[in-house]
């Protein structure tokens, strides 16, 4: 068995025994989509004659993904690393890439599975969202998405010393991220300025992402503006981890 192989099936158990984090990680995006699907139960967009959940359900699943990607990444560095199983990893011929990709493998595949629940209900006719044909480009968002966050989890991950650490740099990076990309509120009813600090900020790529695959709005111009700017913040902030990442707490 490769060391890849043992890692990854190592991380996999870890998060399939862990009965109360898997619930909230799927159950957290899909309350959010049963409360704005129940606000604009009916409503439809002027421009285009489309739903809100076409506009809403892209955002909730964006940060959904987004939220799980990095504090799945960040918690299990932390642990790791406060029990030393990351020292005794790098006194073995296993190298550092191996305990990378094997992290990213679930973080993908817990993304893939979140927005494929999340469609399907999203698709149910209670809430009805209209999936336009384009609807595969979300793919590669979803993937970079995933990787974007990623990268700022393991930075989040080499940062912090505590469970209670995490979680307080993780929400103060998150929550604001929410409602300044357009996850939760319209961007166009922003003033111009935080319209414009949107833009550094890597869920609005992801947002955007999403939601012209799934509206069908945009061209490919569009879309390559939104993977390069997740490629980008892939860079920065893996760039950022791999100065920041630490084997123990005592070095």
């Amino acid at each position: 068995m490769s060391t890849y192989t043992a890692l990854a099936k190592a991380n996999y158990k870890a998060y399939t025994r862990d009965v109360t984090t898997m619930f909230f990680t799927f159950a957290f995006p899909l309350i959010f989509l049963v409360v704005f699907g129940l606000i604009f139960s009916g409503q439809r967009v002027t421009k285009g004659g489309l739903p809100y959940i076409n506009y809403t359900a892209p955002g909730v699943l964006s940060w959904g993904v987004g939220n799980a990607a990095l504090f799945g990444v960040a918690f299990t560095m932390m642990h790791w690393r406060r029990d030393d199983i990351l020292r005794l990893i790098w006194r073995t011929p296993t190298p550092l890439s191996s305990v990378l990709v094997s992290r990213y493998a679930i973080a993908l595949g817990v993304g893939l599975v979140q927005a494929v629940l999340f469609t399907a209900v999203a698709l149910l006719p209670s809430f009805g969202l209209h999936l336009s044909g384009g609807w595969p480009a979300g793919l590669p968002v979803l993937l970079l998405g995933v990787t974007a966050f990623m990268a700022v989890g393991l930075v989040v991950g080499s940062l912090a010393d505590t469970p209670e650490a995490v979680a307080a740099i993780a929400n103060c990076v998150m929550i604001p991220m929410a409602f300044l990309s357009g996850a939760f509120y319209p961007i166009t009813l922003m003033p111009h300025w935080l319209q414009d600090v949107s833009h550094v900020l890597p869920l609005r790529y992801f947002n955007d992402g999403l939601l012209n695959a799934f509206s069908g709005q945009g061209g490919w111009g569009d879309f390559g503006i939104n993977c390069g700017g997740l490629v980008v913040f892939t860079v920065i902030f893996g760039a950022i981890a791999t100065k920041t990442f630490r084997w123990s707490n005592g070095r």
